[in-house]
């Protein structure tokens, strides 16, 4: 089964001036289609052919399978990426997500200062996640290409901190790139629905 990448939730320009078409273009376009069309290749011939994409992820990890894994968790990383941005996001989530994260982190201005210092401070190339561990709320950085879905963990949204999310708008300015996600990307309607799936396998 050959993985195909799939269309941005959004146009190209849609979140602009937060982020380019040009950034998008390049991150999806180049980078996301590149790590599929690798995964691709890996796995061709091989077990991992016929399993699904968090199968792979979670199995090549166990498996030590350095390449495998870089490039389905890549995968899997930058598809989850585009649904946790919209056009109009940021801002303060609402109902039970809320109530969730009040109660994991104390408030929302806690919990964007919580996720700031986390994606400030993941030294080089990563990701920043909001997952449900335990029937708990947590913020967890993950080094390169890896992903909560490895270990068992389930995310809510993500963050890229790879350069190449952010560089061609922000250069060396992590931190504006963040502060626009938080304040006017994050979409926390792709997260409630996540949550209430969880709340609802519980």
């Amino acid at each position: 089964m050959a993985f195909k990448l799939s269309d941005l939730p959004y146009s190209h320009d849609a979140l602009a001036p937060h982020i380019s078409a040009q950034t998008l273009e390049l991150h999806h376009g180049k980078h996301h289609k590149g790590y599929i069309k690798k995964l691709n290749k890996a796995i061709d011939d091989t077990p991992y052919a016929e399993m699904k994409l968090e199968e792979i992820v979670a199995k090549a990890k166990k498996n030590g399978d350095k390449n495998v894994f870089n490039n389905a968790a890549q995968s899997w990383n930058h598809e989850f990426l585009w649904n946790s941005m919209s056009p109009g996001g940021g801002g303060d989530a609402s109902g039970e997500l809320k109530s969730a994260i009040d109660r994991d982190f104390g408030d929302m201005d806690r919990f964007r200062r919580d996720f700031r210092k986390a994606a400030t401070g993941q030294f080089g190339s990563g990701w920043v996640w909001l997952v449900h561990d335990d029937g708990e709320l947590r913020i967890r950085a993950t080094g390169n290409a890896d992903t909560p879905i490895a270990d068992g963990k389930q995310p809510l949204l993500t963050l890229d901190v790879w350069e190449h999310a952010y560089y061609l708008d922000y250069q060396n300015q992590r931190k504006r790139y963040i502060e626009a996600f938080l304040d006017e990307l994050v979409n926390w309607k792709f997260a409630a629905s996540n949550f209430e799936t969880l709340r609802k396998a519980a």
